[in-house]
Order: C-alpha cells, then structure tokens, then sequence
C-alpha cells in the first residue's frame, strides 16, 4: 500500500512539473510515467493476490484441522454419551427387574395366605361341624340328666316320707320316754319333752345331713365334668359383653382380600380414615369382617356408613376416603335434625332453637343402661303429658319438660358433670321455660322441683325406666341385692360371716366348727340356696360355699 502511494505522489509530481516544463514534454513523460506506474501496479497486485492465495490457503488448512479436531470430539462425546446412556439402561433394567423379582415374591406370599387362609376355613368349617355333633350329644346327656334328677327327686321324696315316718314314731318315742323319764329323773313333762327333743332333732339333723351329703356327692359325681363343659360352651356362645355392645361395630366385607385395600400400602388408608373419623379400626383374623371401636356413637355411626359405601366402591385412598368421610358427616348431621324434628312433630312442640334440635337428634345414637335416649325421652313426653292432663297442669309444657329432661346426655362425654346440671344450663341457654329447665335439674333430686310440670316429668322419667325390659339393673339395685344375700346367709346360726363376690354370683359362707360339722355344712349350704330362691330375684344362678375350718394355736415361750 505505501508503494501504491508513492506511485501516485510521483505521478502528482510530475503532471504538476509536465504543466511547469511544457505540454508535450509533460505528454511523454507523463504517458512513461503512467506505463512504469501501471508496472508497478500490476506487480504489486500480483504480489498481493499471491500473498492473499497463500493466506487463504492456510486459513483453509487452519478451518479443515479445526473441523477436523471438532469432528473428533464430537465423536468423543457421542461414544460417551451413548456409553452413558446404556449404563442407564442397564441400571433401570436391573431395578426394574427387582421390583418384579420383589412383585413376584410378594404375590407368592399372597398365595400362600390365601392357600393357609382356606385350609384355616376348612379346618374351621369342620371343628364347626364336630362342635355341633358335640352340642346334639351334650343335649341328649342333658336330657339322660334331668331324667337321672327325676330319680333323685323321687328318691329324695321317698326320703322325706320316710322321715315323716320317722318323725311319726319319733312322737310314739317321745312320748314313752317322756313317761319314763318322769318316772325316773323326777322331772316335769315340760322340761323332759325339752330335753328329748333337743336330743332327737340333733340326731335327725346329723342323719339328714349325712344323706343329703351323700345323694349330693353322688350327684355330683356323675354331672358334675360334663355340666361344666355344656355350661362354658354355652357361656361362650351366648355370653355377650355391654361394652362391646354398645362401643363396638362390625362391618362385613365382600372378601378377605377387601382387609389389604383398606390397610392400603403401609398402612396409608387405615391411617387416613382413622383420621378422618376419629374412630379405631380392627383388623384381626376373623373371616370378611371389620370392626369399628369407639365411645362415641355418632362417629362410630359415620365411619360404618363411610366404611360401606368405600368398600362398595371400591375405590379405597386417603383422598376418597375424606371425600367420602366427609359427605357421609352431612348426611348423618341431617339425619340428626331429621330425627329430631320428626319427634317435635309426633308430640306437636314447635318453636324450639336449632342447636337443641341437633342435640336432641344426638341422642338417637346414645343409649343408658341399654335403652335408647331418644325413645325414652319420647316415652317420658307422653307419659307426662297424660299425667298433667290427669291434674289439671299444662300438658304441652309437661311434654316440653319430658322431652328435654335427658338433654345433657347428648354432650356428657364431651363435658364434664352430672347430666342433670349439664341439661339445665343447655336449656337455660337456649331460652327455654323455667318449668322446662328446672325438669332438667331436678329429675335426678339434685335440686328441688319448682313446678307442677317439672313433677310431672320426674314421675313419667321414673315410669319409662322401670317398665320391664326397659333397663338393665341399676347399681342401686345391685348393691341391694348383695347386702340381701348376705344378710340372708348371716341370719342362719353357726355363720360366723358372709361374703357375696363374683357380682353377686357366688356367696362364700365361713361357719364356727364347734357349732357346725361337716355334715351339717352340705345341709347348711342347701337351706341357704332355698331361702335365697324364696326370697330373692336374680338372674342366672348363685352358688354358695360354706368353709368350715379348725385352726389350732398356741405360743412358744
């Protein structure tokens, strides 16, 4: 380039001195100028494209080894990717295949569940089957039994003839001997018969005793092992528990399988719906049946009706079963008032605020002493209102009493206090009648009655509950029943002292063994056993033990 430049200076140069020196001359020497010029120019920029050639050509050998080496990394990185890639693979196959192996493993499990499941039901089906042949031939050795008491009976009548008999030529005795002893011992009529018949009626006693002992022993003997198998059978087949009664619910299932869904993987939906109903699930070894435990009702009631209608659909986890949880509440919330509002209808009492309607309804789901609230306090309702139509009071206010008596029933295992008090202040708050509220309070004689109506409420509330049927005993009575049972066995001579245990279903019976002998003891025990029988009502049977012992005692000194 500075080449070009001074060529062209120069050629500037000399036009500007071919003007100075003369036209012509400057023509010639401008032409050779331009000439050498254009020589120059031409081997400049031939020396310019052969540099620019060579340039080029290495900047080609430059771009062809760097694609070169691009190319070869690119390679690289292919192979490696690919060699990755399969490691990949492989390590998803093998645990791929695990979970297969571990699937495989656990449906063998399964399998042999159910196989060691089916042979359990063949085994159950067929002790079933022997236990039924067990029970017919107990039944006829309970028949060979009443007939073999039917001898007893009669033997123990023949025995009692025999002692009329003896009783008879006992009074020809006596009387030869009271003769006899007036004769000798110089002693009245009176206080001879005295001595002779306390004398006799020992002996009598002592032989009666002793017989007694006898036919029972043989009784007993021949009964007793089998009498004890027929009755733990049958305890164990009839015996029913008023806790599980009244805490417990069982819900069947389609099949065995239906327990694993519901369990669901590691116990997700059992946690779930637990949760969501606040109730406990027992899931154990009996065939195609759950059962549901809770002190509640209310909830107990919710998680059967969930528990159904999820094992119905089928479709068992934790959000289904809160969906499902959840509708079922609003159902049985309704049901509630429902309840409610019918039994406000059948007894014509309006006006009544909505939170105690649902209160009210609650107690279709509660029971006392095995009777229904609901249906009691409907029953005390009516029975009050027909006695205020007998006085004169106000019926419909003596049916409102009635009604809202048991109230605090509804919420006693959610506060804490006597149900009366709990009721009175429920209805205080809602804006209920005086009469009302102090039925409430008083039905129980924690407080005193301050009207007509709240009388009325209290004598129909003690009408339903002592209707037979309507209850089970109340522990009043069964504490009158135990002290009757031992003041009864106390009130015989020679009982030191009684003790009723086993819920009044045993009497233990200790004896002064100077007063009473073995014998007598047999015959002690069966006088006990009849007076009981005269005397007392109690369901089932009651067995007394009389203990007589010698304890002999002295001191080293």
């Amino acid at each position: 380039m500075e080449s070009i430049l001074v060529a062209i200076f120069a050629v500037l140069s000399g036009l500007a001195g071919g003007y100075v020196v003369g036209t012509k001359r400057g023509q010639k020497i401008k032409e050779n100028l331009e000439r050498e010029i254009v020589e120059r120019a031409k081997e400049e920029a031939n020396q310019i494209v052969e540099r620019a050639k060579q340039e080029a050509q290495e900047l080609k050998k430059k771009a062809e080894e760097t694609v070169k080496e691009a190319q070869k990394r690119y390679d690289e990185m292919k192979k490696q990717a690919l060699l990755e890639a399969k490691e990949e693979l492989l390590k998803e196959r093998e645990r791929i295949e695990e979970e297969l192996k571990e699937k495989r493993r656990e449906v063998a499990e399964l399998e042999k569940r159910l196989l060691r499941r089916e042979e359990y039901l063949d085994k159950r089906e067929s002790a079933l089957d022997k236990r039924e042949e067990s029970l017919d031939k107990r039944a006829q050795f309970l028949d060979k039994l009443e007939a073999e008491l039917e001898e007893k009976r009669s033997e123990v009548e023949r025995l009692e003839a025999e002692l009329l008999e003896k009783e008879v030529e006992l009074s020809r005795l006596i009387d030869e001997e009271v003769k006899k002893l007036e004769e000798i011992a110089q002693m009245s009529r009176e206080e001879a018969k005295e001595e002779l018949m306390k004398r006799m009626e020992e002996e009598i006693r002592r032989d009666l005793a002793v017989k007694f002992k006898r036919i029972e022993e043989e009784f007993e003997q021949s009964a007793e092992k089998r009498a004890k198998k027929i009755l733990a059978t049958t305890i164990q087949r009839l015996a029913s528990d008023i806790v599980a009664e009244t805490t417990v619910t069982v819900v069947d299932l389609p099949n065995n399988e239906m327990k694993g869904r519901i369990i669901g993987r590691e116990g997700r939906n059992i946690r779930a719906f637990e949760l969501a109903t606040g109730v406990d699930l027992i899931i154990d070894d009996t065939p195609e049946a759950v059962t549901i435990s809770c002190f509640d009702p209310v909830r107990r009631e919710i998680a059967r009706i969930a528990l159904e209608r999820l094992v119905a659909d089928g479709r068992i986890h934790p959000a289904r079963i809160e969906e499902v949880v959840e509708k079922v509440q609003q159902e049985i919330e309704q049901e509630i008032i429902n309840a409610a509002e019918e039994v406000l209808f059948e007894l014509g009492i309006d006006n009544v605020h909505p939170e105690l309607k649902k209160l009210l309804g609650r107690l279709k789901f509660r029971t006392s002493y095995g009777q229904n609230v609901l249906q009691h306090v409907k029953e005390v309702a009516y029975l009050a209102g027909m006695i205020a139509a007998e006085i004169g009071a106000d019926v419909q206010l003596a049916k409102r009493a009635g009604l809202f008596h048991d109230i605090g029933k509804a919420v006693t295992h959610e506060v804490e206090g006597s149900h009366a008090i709990i009721g009175s202040e429920i209805l205080k708050k809602y804006g209920e009648p005086e009469a009302v509220v102090n039925a409430a309070a008083a039905h129980h004689g924690e407080v005193e009655f301050t009207t007509i109506e709240s009388v009325c409420a209290a004598a129909a509330d003690a009408l339903s509950a002592a209707r037979p049927g309507a209850r089970r005993e109340s522990l009043e009575a069964y504490i009158k029943r135990i002290e009757k049972l031992e003041s009864i066995a106390e009130s015989f001579p020679g009982v030191m002292k009684a003790f009723a245990i086993q819920a009044g279903r045993e009497i233990r019976i200790m004896v002064e063994p100077d007063k009473i002998t073995d014998e007598e003891a047999a015959f002690l025990a069966h006088q006990i056993s009849k007076k009981i029988e005269e005397e007392v009502q109690y369901p089932g049977q009651i067995k007394i033990t009389v203990i007589r012992e010698t304890r002999a005692v002295d001191y080293a000194k």
